[in-house]
């Protein structure tokens, strides 16, 4: 990630950026009069995320960018810092005059904003950017903290935007074991099993889809245990690391993006490594069930039997719907041997997801109102939309096979039958699902955003269990 600085001198040497609110450009004395004048002419110059340049070949600073934040909130400050960060070069040293009085909500946008705007993918041909960005405020020190939440918030992100844009020619489920593994090694506090073989023998449904590969699934923890924690929190991602739809195979058009399948996952896996950037006083254990689900004469079939870590049965009706079989497996995993307080799964579920809701949207089922209300509530201040749909128990018939307790892919609408089936395997914790399929990937570049894997997740769950510790 390229340096932010907080700092209290300006360097005329830069190029400056300064904020377009409300009320019009914030007061820069040295260029005041210019910046009033053209944004002045500039219809919609303080719209959130428009950005206007100003040349001054002559004097300095040679260039000036207005950045809109639109009102003026934290996600106006985001959409801001994103625009500015694609507008310059990749080695412009940028200084962005933050008004005296901002909020830390504003910092902490405008920072997000530009590591979030500013990210590439590692392994791009592309080099990353080196140029240097300072924000100069009249009390540096009081935003560090804001500051330091960005910086965990960009950095989990990025994780889980790389994680997802690898390609499946590398990313099997040793190799994203592997990455975890790494990442871990680095923060002290944080511990990481993988299970495989003979390991996954109680993982029925893990076992099932991994078994068409020739890369044997895998089964990762991480665990996050402070002293003093009092609350458990077990996060668990989709962890597909490519889909063909096994023997129910996928068109070839709804296989391009599926490298994209485990971004529940990188989610779930990047999300608890910020907590342990963060020192939050909460244990959290993230699971990553991982298999590539793939053709072969070993593959699973539509009508086999499957049996879950919790010794309950599915059968299975199509194998493009691999993914509530793994998690079942994890979710059981969690119900009998981490005790949890609260588990949330994130999974790149079902295309459904997008019919109803839109590419931007993930879909939150839940049982417990005040579960639901915090968790959309943390993805609004994060930036990542959710939409609460009903767990309709008039749909729960579907769920009847007679060869097993229950099939995997019953007829009714697609995304609340999936959370259906996995609402078996939660056990007594409070517990959430996001069907997060659609905003996992972006078309193109749009604010925040950047064009491939979004990310999505890992900034909601940080934001929320930041929120949980803060209320203990």
């Amino acid at each position: 990630m390229f340096a932010i600085h907080l700092t209290g001198t300006p360097d005329e040497t830069a190029t400056w950026v300064v904020p377009v609110g409300p009320g019009g450009p914030h007061s820069v004395p040295e260029v005041g009069a210019e910046v009033a004048a053209l944004a002045g002419q500039t219809e919609g110059a303080g719209e959130a995320g428009r950005i206007v340049a100003l040349p001054r070949p002559l004097s300095r600073p040679r260039r000036v960018l207005l950045a809109g934040i639109g009102d003026g909130d934290e996600a106006g400050w985001r959409a801001a810092g994103a625009a500015v960060i694609r507008e310059a070069a990749d080695d412009e040293i940028l200084e962005v005059r933050l008004p005296a009085g901002a909020s830390e909500a504003a910092l902490r946008g405008l920072t997000e904003g530009l590591w979030l705007g500013g990210y590439r993918y590692r392994d791009a041909p592309r080099q990353p950017r080196s140029g240097e960005v300072r924000v100069i405020a009249d009390n540096p020190e009081g935003y560090a903290q804001s500051l330091t939440l960005a910086r965990a918030t960009a950095t989990a992100t990025w994780f889980a935007r790389d994680l997802t844009n690898a390609p499946s020619s590398v990313k099997n489920p040793a190799w994203f074991a592997d990455q975890i593994v790494a990442a871990a090694a680095d923060r002290p506090g944080v511990t990481v099993t993988v299970r495989a073989g003979d390991e996954l023998l109680r993982f029925g449904g893990l076992r099932a889809v991994g078994g068409g590969s020739v890369s044997p699934p895998r089964f990762v923890e991480l665990s996050w245990h402070p002293p003093g924690a009092t609350t458990h929190v077990v996060l668990v991602g989709k962890g597909i690391t490519f889909d063909t739809g096994g023997i129910s195979i996928k068109p070839r058009d709804s296989m391009k993006l599926m490298k994209k399948d485990m971004g529940g996952a990188a989610a779930v896996m990047a999300a608890a490594l910020g907590v342990a950037d963060l020192n939050l006083p909460v244990r959290v254990t993230a699971l990553a069930p991982l298999a590539e689900n793939a053709v072969s004469g070993s593959a699973f079939r539509p009508g086999d039997v499957i049996t879950h870590y919790d010794g309950s049965t599915s059968e299975n009706t199509n194998s493009d719907a691999e993914g509530r079989i793994v998690l079942a497996d994890a979710l059981a995993y969690a119900a009998e041997q981490l005790n949890p307080d609260l588990v949330l799964d994130l999974a790149t579920l079902t295309g459904a997801n997008a019919v109803a809701l839109g590419k931007r949207t993930a879909a939150l089922y839940s049982p417990d109102d005040d579960l639901a209300k915090a968790l959309t509530e943390a993805g609004a201040a994060a930036g990542e939309q959710m939409w609460r749909l009903p767990l309709a128990d008039d749909y729960v018939e579907n769920l009847r096979s007679d060869i097993a307790d229950r099939i995997s892919a019953p007829p009714g609408p697609g995304s609340v039958m999936a959370a259906l089936f996995l609402r078996d395997f939660f056990g007594d914790a409070k517990w959430a699902h996001l069907d997060m399929s659609a905003p996992s990937w972006a078309e193109a570049h749009d604010l925040d955003l950047t064009k491939g894997a979004t990310g999505w997740g890992a900034r909601t769950v940080l934001r929320y269990l930041s929120a949980l510790h803060s209320g203990q």
